[in-house]
């Protein structure tokens, strides 16, 4: 007889651990609402009783959830915990909106230090509260625009992970780099489809013959932005991942198509939370109410950020209030409001009235992961040579909506000695608004290369900011209105081991450190924002006024939406899949 079996068959003596009594408990096999009280023993939901007084002992905890609703512990399909403010230092706030679990990418570690980033990470979230499952990056068996850098031996590596407890596959790829062309992150999908393990996509912008080709090869996608979209993700069996988070809100696009679709084949993501909305009480309790507030049935909302995504990832006993389940459960005030009230993880009481009970993990990861950042900081990086484009006018990146970055021309400043006319070279504009663009590889372990291109739209009127936060790309980048501004904020950002600088007049005027991987700070998320606060403020300061300035340049090197983007080698023309240069083509 297991040790639930007497909680069960309520036995003479038998006490359970914790009890969650009086509340009205969805019970997922049925998708119905009961009068339960929920038994727990261990890690594992032992019983629902109509009444558990017969195994409430002196030392068994009891929740009160009276006229309140008794819910699985939500699940976040699709986020990145090793970016921006590494997990550790979050978990309290990430239990209080209600998750209790999160799939994924290893978008900081696994992407600079591959599978031995990926082991650090599964280490480091081991005994985490919050159950983190993790998808291993590809990043470096990609070679649409640079050369793949993964070695036979990381494959095989990276491979071998597959078969870890709490991997659950192979992490997001953009559609350019896999459809219509052979790449040897193929290779790294044959082991994952011998391993039955998931495939992530990243779909944003495929659409037609291409969507049909990538549902061949990925098995979920979280970047339909419109109700078409989603539908023709589920047409061609692609398992619809619903988006609400900080830097996306696409609910609206879900809800209109949600008539259409199998209800078991959708589940529910953030695709990341920023600190400042964490902050805020936002989570994935936010997500399934503004689904409920909408009109989808509860049912139909809950199980889309409980039992679907458990079961397309393969999440053994999440995501269900069912005896011998995980006992991840979530006491909400009503399905109205969904305010948390108390949160239940792995059968420990995580959050009572609303608060977390407990803390932030502090301690530092190992040192290999700090002082990562190699680059040679010298000005002409921060310039293009005149020859690139003779008549001074310049192939550049405009900014457009969201993360768009269209192609365009600007007129380029010229820099250097104005005696010595061999000393000059192609460099900002501020006035007609041609700001400098420059990515240099950081990775200790590949070659110095450096690309420096032009963006308009901006704002940027003096000054410099720079990066290591660069999105699928270990890069720094700097957008510089100066080029020796550029060359301060650089060389800052260097010295903090990652992170972001604002520079003008030659000082650094804020700054935000990112040591973890040069991506991820390791601050308590009130003072992550607060520094956050004082870069953007900077930058307003200097003339910058479009929405997510930070992101922006975060995402200069992000080919997943297809634009003109930045590589070491030149611009990305992302639809075009080819490397261009600043030449134009007029």
């Amino acid at each position: 007889m297991n040790e639930l079996q007497p909680i069960a068959l309520e036995s003479e003596g038998a006490t359970a651990d914790l009890v969650i009594e009086d509340g009205r408990v969805y019970c997922s096999n049925r998708r119905e609402f009961l009068e339960r009280d929920v038994a727990v023993v261990g890690d594992r939901i032992a019983a629902l009783l109509e009444d558990a007084d017969s195994v409430i002992g002196p030392e068994t905890t009891v929740v009160s959830a009276a006229d309140e609703v008794v819910l699985p512990g939500l699940i976040d399909a699709h986020t990145h915990a090793d970016i921006e403010l590494i997990l550790d230092r979050t978990v309290p706030e990430l239990l209080a909106t209600g998750t209790t679990s999160i799939v994924t990418e290893s978008s900081g570690l696994g992407l600079l230090f591959g599978s031995r980033g990926v082991e650090t990470f599964l280490e480091r979230t081991a005994d985490c509260p919050v159950s983190t499952y993790l998808a291993l990056p590809p990043q470096a068996f990609v070679d649409t625009f640079e050369p793949a850098t993964g070695s036979p031996a990381e494959l095989e590596a990276l491979s071998d992970l597959l078969a870890r407890e709490r991997v659950i596959g192979v992490g997001e790829i953009d559609w350019v780099h896999v459809v219509g062309r052979d790449a040897p992150i193929e290779d790294l999908y044959e082991r994952a489809r011998e391993a039955d393990a998931t495939i992530v996509g990243h779909g944003a912008g495929c659409r037609g013959d291409s969507l049909r080709a990538f549902g061949t090869v990925v098995d979920n996608d979280h970047e339909a932005i419109s109700a078409d979209g989603i539908r023709k993700r589920a047409d061609n069996g692609i398992h619809v991942v619903g988006r609400c988070g900080s830097n996306r809100d696409d609910l609206g696009a879900l809800i209109e198509a949600f008539p259409d679709l199998d209800r078991g084949s959708v589940s529910l993501s953030t695709d990341g939370v920023a600190p400042a909305d964490l902050l805020e009480g936002f989570g994935m309790a936010e997500v399934v109410r503004r689904l409920i507030d909408a009109g989808i049935r509860p049912a139909d909302a809950i199980d889309a950020a409980t039992r679907n995504p458990a079961d397309h990832f393969g999440l053994a006993d999440r995501g269900v209030v069912a005896p011998g389940a995980a006992a991840d459960l979530l006491v909400v005030d009503d399905l109205e409001t969904m305010g948390v009230e108390t949160v239940v993880s792995d059968g420990a009481l995580v959050v009572a009235d609303g608060e977390p009970t407990v803390d932030a993990r502090t301690d530092p990861y190992p040192d290999y992961v700090y002082d990562t950042v190699s680059v040679a900081i010298d000005r002409d990086r921060f310039t293009a040579p005149l020859e690139a484009a003779p008549d001074g006018t310049v192939r550049a990146m405009d900014v457009g909506r969201g993360l768009v970055t269209t192609e365009t021309t600007a007129e380029a400043g010229t820099v250097g000695d104005d005696g010595d006319e061999s000393g000059r070279r192609l460099g900002p504009a501020p006035e007609t608004d041609a700001l400098t663009a420059t990515l240099l590889d950081r990775d200790p372990a590949t070659d110095e290369r450096g690309f420096t291109g032009f963006l308009t739209g901006y704002g940027l009127e003096s000054g410099a900011v720079a990066t290591t936060g660069t999105w699928e790309s270990t890069g720094l980048v700097t957008v510089a209105a100066d080029t020796d501004d550029a060359v301060v904020a650089a060389e800052h950002v260097a010295s903090l081991g990652g992170g972001f600088a604002v520079a003008r007049d030659g000082e650094i005027v804020a700054d935000l450190a990112t040591p973890i991987a040069a991506t991820a700070a390791e601050l308590s998320p009130e003072t992550f924002e607060t520094a956050r606060s004082a870069v953007v403020d900077s930058l307003r300061e200097s003339g910058v006024d479009v929405e997510l300035p930070l992101l922006t340049v975060q995402t200069l090197t992000f080919p997943g939406v297809p634009a003109l983007k930045l590589t070491p080698s030149g611009y990305a023309d992302v639809l075009g899949r080819s490397v261009e240069g600043l030449e134009t083509d007029n």
